[in-house]
Parts: C-alpha cells; structure tokens; sequence
C-alpha cells in the first residue's frame, strides 16, 4: 500500500516537467553552492586592489566588486547561507507548528482555542515587519535570522496540521488505538501524524522560498547576515549605488535570488498536485 502510495506520488510529481526541472535545478544550486567553491581559485574575502569592479570575463565570470572580490566565489558562498537559512529556519517553523498543530487539534476544547487565538494574534502582524521589530533588539548574525524566522513562521503550518487533526481523530483506527489504552503521544505521532503530513510538505517547500526571499531582504536592508559573510542579499546592497558601473554586483545574485524561489514554489505547486487527496480515494 505505501508503496503504491509512494509509486503514484512520483509518477504525478513527474507528470510536471516545471516540478522536475526546478527539482533539477534546486539540487544542482546546492551542489554548486556547498561543492563548488572548493574547486575554485578564489577565497570571498581575498581583496585585490587591482582587479577592483572589472566586468565579467573568463578569469572572473561575474566580475569583481569594489574591493577585487570575486564575485562568483562569493555568489556560491552566499548561497550556503541563504540555502542554510531557508532549510533551517522553515525547519524550525514546521517542528514548532507540527506540535502545536497536533496538540490543538487532537485534544480540542480550551487547548485547542488558546493555542489557535495565539496564532491568529501572530497573523494579525504583517511577518516581515514582526522580524524586523525582534531583530533589531538582536544581534544581526545567522543564527538569530534562522531563530527570528522560523519563531514567526509557525502559523500556517499549525492551522493545516490542526485540520486534519480534526478530521482524522475521529477515524475508527484512532478510536481502536484508544480502546487498546495506548498512550495519546503514541497515537498522536506513531498513527495520526503520519497521515497529517501532506499538507505540511507542501507548505514546507513555499517556506522555504519565503524563508530564502526574507533573509535576502534583511541582509539587503542591512539587518541580515553581515559583511565580510556574503549573503545574496548583502552582495545585493554592495551593488545598489552602482548599478550603471557595475550591473553585474546586482544582477547576478538577484537572478540567483529568483531562480531559487521560483524553483521552489515550482516544486510546492508539484508536490501540492501530487498529494492531492481526490487522486487516491
């Protein structure tokens, strides 16, 4: 059966040749992120005087920034940080909402009302301007950007889980789990959770684009993570005031930027197609 299961979710993921191709292409930004620069000649802080803002060419194939940096090397570099944020931070947002989510709904009554106001009230507040308000009462480094965002994210991820929750607790195998007298954590994470998934993987993969777009407006903003640590976003901010000299310090980790959360919403629509309910009834 989980087989089948399994079997017939690949084949409709499949079916989308935008889920594979942004699927290839999340995989390959990876490799070359977290890979490639060990095979590079370059160091992100190596300054050279002399080869300060020249253009893209073989030797530097996205030019150099103001200070003789290549600003490939520190491209790639800057993505193991955005790539480590988004996984990490939605990471933290999906454990905390899974928990939440799963308490709330299977108890219900008072619990399941304190636990869902408490979420509303979050979502009262716009999210970006929530993180701005708590980082800037914060030191400005990765790990608080991972922590702030995956503390403000939770919200969708419990509501989801909570729905179903609520409807499947009420199923015959749950009231059986009962009957024999197991535990409520064994029942809540051993037989309901598993089946309670499907909508958290879906959300995870758009977290993690809303993840990698929020650090990259903090570090651009100047609250993310900071220099001589490269990120997109703070690559971004060192080529805003030259975008006539020098286009290339902007455009390149904007398309890199792009590419990513266009991949990875790509692949949420994917996954949200091939986990839809109505194709395994």
């Amino acid at each position: 059966m989980k087989n089948t299961f399994l079997s017939q979710v690949i084949n409709r993921f499949t079916a989308r040749k935008s889920a594979i191709i942004s699927f290839a292409l999340v995989f390959f930004l990876i490799i070359l992120s977290f890979i490639g620069p060990m095979f590079l000649p370059y160091s992100p802080d190596e300054i050279n005087v002399d080869q300060i803002l020249l253009p893209p060419s073989i030797n530097h194939w996205f030019g150099t920034d103001a200070l003789g940096r290549d600003v490939f090397t520190r491209v790639l570099y800057g993505g193991r940080i955005s790539l480590l944020v988004g996984f990490v931070a939605e990471g933290i947002a999906v454990i905390i909402g899974v928990i939440l989510g799963s308490i709330s709904g299977y108890y219900g009554g008072k619990i399941d009302s304190i636990i869902m106001r408490f979420a509303d009230v979050m979502l009262c507040f716009p999210t970006f301007f929530l993180i701005l308000s708590v980082i800037t009462f914060l030191e400005p480094n990765i790990w608080n950007i991972m922590l702030v965002i995956g503390l403000t994210g939770w919200m969708q991820v419990a509501r989801l889980v909570r729905g179903e929750f609520l409807s499947l607790r009420e199923r015959e195998f749950v009231l059986y789990e009962k009957v024999l007298g197991n535990s409520n954590f064994y029942i809540i994470f051993k037989h309901i959770l598993p089946n309670a998934l499907n909508p958290v993987i879906v959300s995870a993969a758009f977290g993690i684009a809303g993840a990698i777009l929020t650090e990259s407006a903090l570090s651009f903003l100047g609250l993310g993570v900071q220099p001589p640590i490269p990120s997109w976003g703070n690559i971004l901010t060192s080529g805003k005031d030259m975008m006539e000299a020098a286009w290339w310090l902007s455009v390149f980790p904007g398309l890199f930027i792009f590419i990513s959360i266009l991949c990875y919403n790509l692949i949420g629509e994917g996954l949200k197609e091939a986990l839809n309910p109505k194709y395994y009834e």
